[in-house]
């Protein structure tokens, strides 16, 4: 075995332990794919994260991306996380103000504003209606009716998102969704607050088949959602979004469009800073 700096961070909250934990393994490039998955499911959080020297010379990182069953491509938590713990520990951007972190997406933008992160969200891999025998089983999966939902789209960008609209926030919140219904689906659920909220929206994320089964708080889904808000509503071209009040934790993900490019931002805080070996 051999000793790795190793780092514990809450992302996309303003008070620390109430966001979205990551583990950061530094220093990664001897595990075997093997290793990588065993230790993701040991720690038992939504993701883990393994630092490499990057293939790409654009890149200052490269970085691999574990829930407790499988790789992802890209994720958005992990990204701003990653970023964030490899500045803490040392990491030398070669421009000052943004990470560029190289991942099986590709290259991914980070700009950085002390403890303020924001990624620039990738293209959509799959992004178009979901057939209408999925939204029936979706909304018996969610406990509610077919009628209830106003729309659903794929929004895959990694993570294998559907998107979910409801009228209001407060029917968001008022899901209770029986994770045995779920299946293999990944759904997210928006819906906008009434005026005078500090958020926007509120988002909830349900992932079928996986040991964590509502998120705290998700940046691949909240990217997918923005593409999707902004296609086909009308409103300002910055916006916050809140996750994880259901669950007892207190997300807040801002979303800024920038002409074409959509940024998800959110505060990341140092939780733990030590060694692992593996």
């Amino acid at each position: 075995m051999k000793i790795h700096r190793y780092s514990e961070v809450d992302v996309f909250s303003p008070l620390a332990y109430q966001g979205n934990p990551l583990a950061v393994v530094h220093d990664a490039d001897e595990l075997s794919t093997e290793q990588m998955q065993r230790f993701a499911k040991w720690t038992n959080l939504a993701e883990t994260t393994f630092l490499l020297t990057p293939t790409n010379p654009l890149a200052d990182y490269r970085v691999r991306i574990f829930s407790a069953t499988q790789e992802f491509p890209f994720a958005g938590h992990p990204t701003l996380g990653t970023a964030f713990s490899w500045l803490d520990r040392g990491g030398k951007a070669k421009n000052e103000h943004e990470v560029i972190q190289e991942c099986g997406a590709g290259l991914i933008n980070v700009r950085v504003d002390d403890q303020s992160l924001a990624f620039k969200a990738p293209p959509l891999t799959r992004y178009e209606p979901v057939a209408e025998a999925q939204i029936h089983e979706i909304a018996v999966a969610l406990g509610i009716t077919r009628e209830t939902i106003l729309d659903c789209s794929w929004l895959v960008n990694g993570p294998e998102w559907i998107g979910v609209k409801l009228a209001n926030a407060q029917e968001v919140l008022a899901l209770r969704p029986d994770p045995a219904n779920l299946g293999t689906f990944c759904v997210g659920v928006i819906g906008e607050h009434s005026p005078g909220h500090d958020a926007r929206f509120e988002v909830r994320a349900f992932l079928g088949d996986d040991p964590v089964w509502e998120d705290p708080v998700t940046g691949s889904l909240n990217a997918g959602l923005a593409r999707w808000i902004f296609d086909t509503t009308n409103i300002d071209r910055h916006y916050t979004a809140a996750q994880g009040t259901v669950i007892g934790y207190h997300g807040r993900v801002h979303i800024t469009a920038d002409g074409d490019d959509i940024w998800v931002g959110g505060n990341v805080s140092s939780c733990v800073r030590g060694e692992v070996s593996l």
